[in-house]
């Protein structure tokens, strides 16, 4: 039975593990070509041999997103190996690297690190995905925002305002492109046990705030958010632009 995804080709960056991985490995069963990219070669490494011993085809590029010659370069690579850009999930992201703080006392260093990669990191992306779609009539774009992208997180203010901007970016490209055949949506994860949230899961007390302010009780899959990012990628969802999708247990109901 073909898959969703047949014949296009898909971008994941932060593929090397956690929900990029998921996404990636979700991707090639609905029958998409990768590309993946992350600053970790090794993983990005090992999804690319996922995909490739289960029958599927990807290349690696390694890509810091906060840095235009290096998104530029990695377009380039996947429209030099495919032919074109379908769809790309723009993943890669950082936490506050266990810097939590008073917005008055959040350290500038790190903010703009979390912006740098964040915000910039999405929209230097979309520049120049938006840029290829264009010439061949068309695409798909997710980007992953956060739960913190909807409502505010205490002691966050850079991942908060990063994540909202990528809200934001969202919506202001969906509107521009929507007469173009682009459509640009996000998806806003909850608590989901991947390698950026198990510092806190081994802290009991804070696993224990995580899974109690998830309302269905558990934290979420990078699986479970890897589906509906191909989904929104699929022609399933030609309807849906500019929307900022919740994958987070009822999180944002409360």
């Amino acid at each position: 039975m073909p898959g969703q995804l047949d014949g296009k080709v898909a971008l994941v960056t932060g593929g090397a593990s956690g929900i990029g991985r998921a996404t990636a490995l979700t991707f090639a069963r609905e029958g998409a070509k990768l590309v993946i990219a992350d600053m970790n070669e090794e993983g990005g490494q090992q999804t690319v041999h996922m995909i490739t011993e289960q029958g599927g085809e990807a290349i690696f590029v390694t890509t810091d997103v906060s840095k235009a010659i290096e998104v530029q370069a990695l377009i380039s690579q996947t429209v030099a190996t495919y032919g074109r850009l379908d769809c790309a999930h723009n993943n890669a992201g950082i936490a506050s690297g266990g810097q939590r703080a008073f917005t008055a006392d959040y350290p500038e260093e790190r903010w703009h690190q979390v912006i740098a990669v964040n915000l910039t990191g999405v929209w230097l992306c979309m520049k120049y995905e938006l840029a290829q779609m264009l010439t061949q009539g068309g695409g798909a774009i997710v980007n992953t925002a956060s739960v913190a992208g909807l409502v505010g997180l205490p002691y966050a203010s850079a991942y908060v305002a990063s994540k909202h901007g990528v809200v934001g970016l969202t919506k202001t490209a969906a509107l521009e492109y929507a007469k173009q055949g682009i459509r640009v949506n996000c998806v806003c994860p909850g608590y989901i046990q991947t390698p950026m949230t198990a510092p806190g899961m081994q802290d009991p007390e804070r696993r224990a705030l995580m899974i109690a302010s998830e309302p269905i009780g558990r934290m979420g899959t990078p699986e479970e958010v890897a589906e509906a990012v191909v989904w929104l990628c699929s022609d399933a969802a030609s309807f849906v632009t500019g929307h900022a999708m919740t994958v987070d247990g009822g999180y944002v109901a409360q």
